[in-house]
């Protein structure tokens, strides 16, 4: 909203109302933004949830050997990302913008899903929350949602790379003047990046280009339920997914940024994504909301993000990767997501497997795998037997495990970048 007036300012000639076309302005204000109100918003709204005991449904102290006790703590914190979010983002964007009207759908969407997860389990006293499947539908949906309008929409469009040779290599000297609808994605460490779903599907001839659409929106599903559980999983300690979360956004933002910028793009060999630029927007105010989260859910948490945020952080790194075309970097970037979640079907799989045979086998201490770190020999099922159970060899305090959790995203996110100039 500010934006548009100020551009209306602009043609009467307001000093300073210019400033507003420049997206690094915009941005950091964004960014700032967010700050500021999660920092005054979350005060007041764990205030307004411990005066109704709204709180998290009580943790088995068991799991930590450091005898922490955490009762009377607030859930539902995601409700402070998603207003220091929303508000920066309505406020300083364009929202006539495609690419930005998606992230604010899937905001509230998945938002509202991981709501209704947090009130069954606070409201109803069911610790179950949200049956799985509901989790799985919505989660399906926002992505088919996605993947349908950025193939139907006629304001999603690319400029592909023209390269020529250039001193015996191949250099891109500059992109199609007409802006395109392209499958292409980018891939890491291959030479001139892209990939095109189209060329995938080419098996089925003539048809190829309309089943490399129905192969993208599949692709776009799927990123999105799998960040999005990955996210959720990850959150089991304090302050370690808004830390994560926090890290990849910035990573996201930077390839947001070259990928709406055409000399960058030419000098990354990527694609140009004409008006994606509004992203670094939204990404900045999410890493504003992230930080200013972190201030009351660093240890020991003053409020727990629950669903609410977890689902929705997930979902919004997916689709932003997609509307980049860098859904293929996620397993570099979200690492830390993608090993939670492999840990768990691991640990899962394993255990059903050998369950059958007559035998009670798993491979880790614990699942997800953060909470191997903390567990001790004492709490382990003395009927099972570990694949892993002298690793680790002491158990970690939370914030140690934490911290280190976010120093391993912080390379992967340098590596994902870096993958732009591997080749």
């Amino acid at each position: 909203m500010l934006y548009y007036l100020f551009r209306f300012l602009e043609n009467y000639h307001i000093p300073g109302a210019h400033l507003w076309s420049y997206i690094s302005f915009r941005a950091l204000l964004a960014l700032i933004l967010s700050l500021v109100i999660s920092a005054w918003f979350g005060e007041h709204f764990i205030k307004w949830m411990k005066r109704r005991k709204l709180f998290e449904t009580e943790r088995d102290p068991s799991i930590d050997p450091f005898g922490v006790e955490k009762k009377g703590v607030p859930t539902m914190g995601g409700i402070i990302i998603i207003v220091s979010l929303l508000v920066p983002v309505l406020l300083l964007g364009r929202m006539r913008n495609v690419y930005l009207i998606l992230m604010v759908i899937t905001t509230v969407w998945l938002g509202f899903l991981g709501f209704m997860d947090d009130y069954i389990k606070i409201f109803r006293k069911n610790k179950e929350g949200l049956k799985g499947k509901y989790k799985i539908i919505g989660q399906v949906s926002i992505g088919f949602i996605v993947g349908l309008t950025l193939y139907l929409s006629p304001d999603v469009v690319m400029r592909e790379n023209i390269s020529e040779p250039q001193q015996g290599k191949i250099e891109v000297v500059s992109h199609e003047a007409e802006a395109h609808k392209s499958l292409q994605t980018t891939i890491p460490f291959t030479k001139h990046h892209n990939l095109s779903y189209s060329d995938v599907m080419s098996f089925v001839g003539k048809h190829k280009v309309a089943a490399g659409w129905i192969l993208f929106v599949l692709m776009t599903i799927l990123v999105v339920t799998a960040v999005s559980n990955g996210a959720n999983l990850n959150d089991g300690m304090d302050g370690m997914c808004a830390g994560n979360s926090a890290i990849i956004g910035v990573a996201l933002g930077i390839l947001a940024y070259v990928s709406s910028h055409i000399g960058y793009a030419s000098y990354f060999d990527i694609m140009y994504i004409p008006h994606s630029e509004e992203l670094v927007i939204f990404l900045c105010a999410f890493v504003g909301a992230m930080i200013g989260f972190l201030w009351y859910n660093a240890y020991p948490a003053q409020i727990f993000m629950g669903d609410t945020g977890s689902l929705t952080i997930g979902g919004i790194i997916g689709v932003c990767a997609v509307i980049i075309h860098k859904e293929l970097l996620l397993p570099i970037l979200c690492g830390i997501f993608f090993v939670e979640s492999l840990s768990v079907i691991i640990q899962t799989q394993w255990f059903k497997l050998k369950k059958r045979q007559g035998k009670r086998v798993r491979v880790f201490r614990a699942a997800p795998i953060h909470d191997t770190f903390r567990k001790l020999d004492s709490q382990l099922d003395a009927t099972s037997h570990y694949v892993l159970k002298g690793w680790p060899h002491r158990p970690f305090h939370e914030s140690k495990i934490t911290i280190r959790f976010w120093i391993v995203t912080i390379i992967l996110a340098a590596m994902t970048i870096i993958t732009l100039k591997i080749r």
